[in-house]
């Protein structure tokens, strides 16, 4: 009876070990990249790319650069290969950021709706944009790229009592 207690507890600590490992997260410390620390081929492509961008932030992303920036007055953010080749770029904006067609587009699709963000992602020759949009009940995102446009997601408002 002895041995089967003391196994039980055993199995029970190494359980409740198990667990706390299983839950744990590794947090990895921000690094920090200075302009003069990044490879020239980054840097070039950098400033070839987005000539009119403002104020760059540099961070080490794996073995990848990430650069974050204004442009347009536009908040955007770029991650670049060490050769210097972009993998993609995000640009955060507003309904008066968006390009007139895509604009009256999802005006048109969603007449009751109201633009509250917008993103625009450029991937392998690939230009999408994905639009937060609300009214009183529901909040949809849509993504509109080579002039469709699709629903991505729909969730409803809770109601206020």
């Amino acid at each position: 009876m002895k041995k089967i207690i003391v196994a039980a507890c055993g199995v029970i600590i190494l359980s409740f070990m198990l667990i706390n490992v299983s839950q744990a997260q590794i947090l990895l410390p921000e690094v920090t990249v200075t302009s003069g620390n990044v490879p020239e081929k980054v840097d070039e492509a950098f400033k070839t790319t987005f000539k009119e961008a403002e104020d760059p932030k540099w961070y080490a992303a794996n073995k990848n650069y990430l650069v974050r920036f204004l442009m347009n007055d536009m908040k955007n953010q770029a991650v670049f290969k060490k050769n210097g080749n972009i993998i993609y770029q995000i640009a955060y904006g507003y309904e008066k950021d968006l390009p007139e067609d895509v604009s009256s587009l999802v005006k048109r699709k969603y007449p009751d709706y109201e633009i509250v963000v917008a993103f625009n992602v450029k991937q392998d020759e690939r230009n999408i944009w994905v639009v937060n949009m609300e009214n009183e009940k529901n909040m949809i995102k849509v993504r509109v790229e080579d002039g469709e446009i699709n629903m991505a997601e729909r969730t409803r408002k809770s109601s206020k009592k």
